[in-house]
């Protein structure tokens, strides 16, 4: 038991730090921020590894090794949604774990990657509305005359589109070609 808790946190430091690497290898959209990176995929991968604390674990990390280096803060409240609340809410890609392992046992690669696009989804989408919502509230002069949040809903669905849909596409290629992956160590 002692060995699982030491190999869930060696993963979970190993993820996250490959996580801060990808997202500096990003192809940049805006220039006041946003950009298309496979940062998501460590995390999804850990979650749907390990479930939903590992998730949640290697996210904050990330999120805040992101905030840490190069950050752009213009209050404490967009920094946690920005960094902190972001990346952490990506790890819920871990509520669709029973699911995958299910598809796993029964050996149906339709069943894993169908799940494990649902999870990449769903802790994309969770990771949109921080920014959304960080967008609209701290950087509405960038949207002139236009509505803040239809401004930001636009300005951060330009990147996270693109980056839910590239990470959906890794991710299945990772689990449906060693399912082996998905299942923790005993």
């Amino acid at each position: 038991m002692r060995n699982q808790k030491l190999l869930w946190m060696v993963e979970i430091a190993i993820f996250a730090a490959i996580g801060y690497v990808l997202d500096q290898l990003k192809f940049s959209i805006w220039a006041q921020g946003g950009s298309v990176s496979l940062v998501m995929l460590p995390i999804i991968l850990i979650a749907i590894r390990w479930g939903l604390s590992a998730g949640l674990m290697t996210g904050l990390i990330v999120g805040l090794l992101n905030m840490t280096i190069n950050p752009y803060i213009v209050h404490w409240a967009q920094a946690l949604l920005d960094y902190v609340f972001a990346f952490t809410f990506v790890g819920f890609a871990a509520i669709v774990r029973k699911q995958v392992l299910d598809g796993v046992s029964g050996n149906r690669k339709n069943k894993i990657a169908l799940f494990v696009i649902i999870g990449t989804i769903i802790g994309g989408l969770l990771r949109f509305i921080c920014h959304t919502l960080a967008g609209a509230i701290f950087f509405k002069e960038y949207a002139g005359d236009q509505n803040a949040w239809i401004y930001s809903i636009g300005y951060n669905g330009s990147y996270m589109v693109p980056a839910i849909i590239l990470t959906a596409v890794a991710a299945v290629l990772i689990f449906t070609a060693s399912p082996r992956l998905i299942k923790k160590e005993n």
